[in-house]
């Protein structure tokens, strides 16, 4: 006989039935829906009006019917706000837009409208002095996004209150409304609407990112990131990405095939040869940030040292690339200086993990971290006056000549679809092709058997030994594999930078690479994931690079990031399934409740009997 369990129609765990919520403003639902409409639609409108009267604040924000700089990211906020809105009337053709929350995306994309115009019209204000310089129409995006909140604040809340809190203060009533369930289970879709809709989806991705790093001051920048933080929290909350990460793990080839299309797109959108720099520097970085997701994210290996590899990596094809200030004097083909690096990379990570990986935790971090500064105190002595000449001590390895491959000088201009690639293009498209190679080596490690017990010995490595698992040899072989990751994008960053000396390679520094700032992108980004560290490294690149009058304050301002990221989504924005059961409240017990068998039942009451 089996005994049944009430379960929630909803989801697949046991959950206790909630207090029914109240809105944050007591308002009719009519009223709350209009002036969330009305508002938005009154702060777009204000966009196409002049914001003030001189062109001194960068944008230029003096025309009137055709917005520019933060009026665009008010417009697009407006427009995101009012669509959400729009769609809770049950409008045919709208309700995709809200498979999950209906209401808690209306009150964060308005949110994100607030921000946005509010610093627009401080930023106006103190630049120019005073409230004097504002045309009417930052007064009415102001007035109007002041509207929007207040009648999204009156919408309903889409969760009840949890039973054991079921009267919290202002606070907690202010966030639980920001939340939303999860969406229902979709439709069946013919594939090739399906791989569409993928399509479409890197399509906007690929156009946000290029307007973020085409943004050519820093107030624009600012708007830019206060837009697409409350903007991919409200797409969140209202399941749409739910729903297409659905269709991501059901296609899985085709959603990598997008997202590397998207990729070489990128720098055919660009003619400002500074952000296609940016680009390449991206993949450099995320691309060591996934071969360090291999030691830390898969296999439980704290480095604090792994920039150390980048740098042999780098000081290897360095060496060897021709230049004239190499010691070596000789110059291998690309492929093989590619290979020296990777290899040079995979013999410093088994000299340096066979002793010291039998260390766990804490101490294994000090022993990387020392590690680090070793390489890079030993890069500065062999100068020929504390040690062999070997690197040129701090003056490193510069004029490294640029690659030619098949004729193909990757230095210089070229005109390829009547659009004209640079230096910097090139050398992206280059390391694309890299980081597509270390993209299909880790997800085929993860997936395969060693992957496995990689995350075995991550969880509990008494217990994966006492399984019969090899621990060191594993670890050893982690330790390996991701130095040698590390070595691969480090000959193609030598190339890039024109140079590389010992200072590059630091534990902490305002400028990457560093260790700190591989481990903070694997952290945000999302431990054992391919996309996390991709998504984190091209964050904590670009907003220095964007910000740089706040590089004195990278440090401070990482650790500020890292503990909200802790406090608020440990997992990292990207999490595995693992990850978010482990921490976040599923409403499901742990051990399951010792309740007697009903009346009637046929139990055990000894073994054997």
């Amino acid at each position: 006989m089996t005994t049944e369990i009430p379960m929630d129609k909803t989801s697949d765990t046991t959950k206790v039935s909630g207090v029914e919520a109240t809105p944050i403003i007591p308002l009719p639902q009519a009223v709350a829906r209009g002036l969330a409409v009305g508002g938005s639609a009154v702060a777009l409108i204000g966009t196409f009006l002049a914001w003030t009267w001189t062109e001194e604040f960068p944008g230029n924000l003096t025309v009137t019917g055709y917005p520019g700089g933060l009026q665009v990211l008010t417009l697009f906020g407006s427009l995101l706000t009012l669509l959400f809105a729009l769609a809770g009337y049950g409008i045919r053709g709208l309700g995709w837009l809200t498979p999950g929350g209906k209401n808690s995306p209306v009150l964060l994309a308005a949110l994100g409208v607030f921000a946005t115009t509010g610093y627009a019209i401080g930023a106006i204000t103190q630049e120019l002095g005073g409230l004097v310089n504002l045309e009417p129409g930052a007064w009415v995006s102001g007035i109007g996004a002041l509207v929007a909140v207040i009648g999204a604040l009156g919408l309903a809340v889409d969760q009840p209150y949890d039973a054991s809190d079921p009267t919290p203060n202002l606070w907690g009533r202010i966030r639980h409304s920001l939340t939303a369930p999860d969406p229902g289970r979709a439709k069946e879709l013919p594939n090739w609407v399906e791989i569409l809709i993928i399509a479409a989806g890197f399509g906007v991705g690929l156009y946000v990112f290029t307007y973020g790093i085409a943004t050519e001051y820093s107030e624009l920048f600012i708007g830019f990131l206060i837009v697409a933080a409350f903007g991919f929290t409200a797409v969140t909350r209202a399941g749409l990405l739910k729903r297409l990460s659905a269709l991501t793990a059901k296609h899985r080839n085709v959603t990598l095939t997008a997202a590397f299309a998207a990729a070489i797109c990128f720098p055919f959108t660009q003619s400002n040869d500074q952000f296609a720099l940016i680009g390449a520097n991206i993949l450099i970085f995320a691309t060591v940030a996934l071969g360090l997701n291999v030691v830390v994210g898969l296999a439980g290996l704290l480095d604090l040292g792994y920039v150390a590899f980048l740098g042999v990596g780098a000081y290897a094809a360095a060496l060897v690339s021709g230049s004239p200030s190499s010691t070596i004097g000789v110059q291998f083909p690309f492929w093989a200086a590619v290979l020296t690096g990777a290899v040079a990379s995979l013999i410093f990570g088994v000299v340096i993990g066979a002793p010291t990986l039998r260390l766990r935790g804490d101490y294994l971090a000090i022993v990387t971290l020392g590690f680090g500064e070793i390489f890079r105190i030993t890069m500065n002595n062999l100068n020929g006056n504390s040690g062999p000449d070997v690197t040129n001590g701090s003056n490193g390895i510069p004029q490294i000549p640029d690659l030619e491959i098949f004729g193909f000088n990757l230095g210089v201009p070229h005109n390829v679809l009547g659009h004209e690639l640079t230096r910097s293009a090139n050398y992206y498209l280059l390391m694309l092709l890299f980081t597509a190679i270390v993209v299909m080596v880790f997800r085929r490690s993860a997936e395969s058997r060693i992957g496995r017990a990689w995350v075995a010995i991550r969880e509990d490595e008494t217990a994966a030994t006492a399984m019969g698992i090899n621990g060191f040899r594993l670890k050893l072989l982690a330790f390996a594999l991701g130095a040698s990751l590390a070595g691969l994008a480090g000959t193609v960053q030598a190339l890039v930078s024109y140079s590389v000396t010992p200072e590059q390679y630091q534990f902490a520094g305002s400028v990457p690479p560093n260790s700190a700032f591989l481990l903070a992108a694997v952290i945000l980004g999302g431990m054992g994931t391919i996309s996390g560290p991709l998504i984190g490294a091209a964050l904590l690149y670009l907003i220095p690079a964007k910000l740089q009058f706040m590089a004195e304050y990278q440090l401070l301002l990482f650790g500020i990031a890292l503990m909200l990221l802790m406090r608020f989504r440990p997992e990292g924005l990207v999490a595995d399934r693992r990850k978010q059961l482990e921490f976040h409240e599923t409403g499901q017990l742990d051990v399951p409740e010792d309740k007697p068998l009903p009346e009637g039942a046929t139990g055990v009451a000894k073994a054997g009997a």
